[in-house]
């Protein structure tokens, strides 16, 4: 029996935009300021993803992250470790097909958002019977930092995904602006992006015309 998501789609609008660092591609030294101008063109999720970093080292850049976060009335989210998440007193956790499940996560810390990353319909399904509240579905498009999942989904994945679960599909892998709106066409809640905003000249701009998508407003 699938469970019922914890939070219902409404209340999780934050996610239509969600963004994930990077900070080997960002800089140390240009990495908040690179941050505060995604959160001045309106982006209100931000999962730290930083898989080279020491526990000790993610929690305080996450620490130091959440003021600026919480200042433009955004949400935190940590990739995979619920413990730091907690700590830093971030918004989610957001967790790979390896992790541990959804469920124990929510029954250990209620308040959490809980994502899962899922490559396949079998592990959209799965992530929605643990508990999951919202699933990123990915590689969609060629993409360097998906390579590892193998050949792109393609466009008519996702929309067998979006159309098997109940819960928020974000795609994720090569979403560029120009291609948000087929991906929202198959049925997608929003879209997951790193290169496309983090690489721009101008990320508040840009970060502006990706929420206007879902009725954020321009600057």
């Amino acid at each position: 029996m699938i469970s019922t998501p914890f939070k219902t789609a409404q209340s999780l609008d934050f996610l239509q935009v969600y963004l994930i660092t990077d900070l080997m591609r960002i800089g140390q030294s240009r990495f908040l300021g690179a941050v505060e101008e995604a959160l001045q063109g309106g982006i209100r999720t931000l999962q730290l993803r930083e898989k080279n970093l020491s526990p000790k080292d993610l929690l305080s850049l996450a620490l130091e992250i959440k003021p600026l976060v919480t200042r433009y009335n955004a949400k935190l989210f940590i990739n995979d470790r619920a413990d730091i998440a907690i700590m830093a007193e971030a918004d989610g956790v957001h967790l790979t097909e390896a992790s541990v499940e959804a469920s124990e996560i929510k029954n250990n810390f209620p308040d959490l958002v809980v994502g899962v990353s899922t490559h396949s319909l079998d592990g959209a399904r799965l992530a929605e019977t643990q508990g999951a509240d919202f699933i990123t579905f990915s590689p969609i498009y060629e993409t360097p930092s998906k390579a590892d999942y193998g050949e792109p989904q393609g466009l008519d994945s996702l929309r067998q995904v979006t159309q098997s679960v109940r819960l928020p599909v974000l795609a994720l892998g090569g979403i560029t602006l120009h291609r948000v709106s087929e991906c929202l066409e198959q049925g997608a809640f929003g879209v997951a992006v790193i290169s496309d905003i983090w690489d721009s000249k101008h990320i508040k701009q840009h970060s502006s015309e990706y929420t206007q998508n879902f009725g954020g407003n321009s600057i």
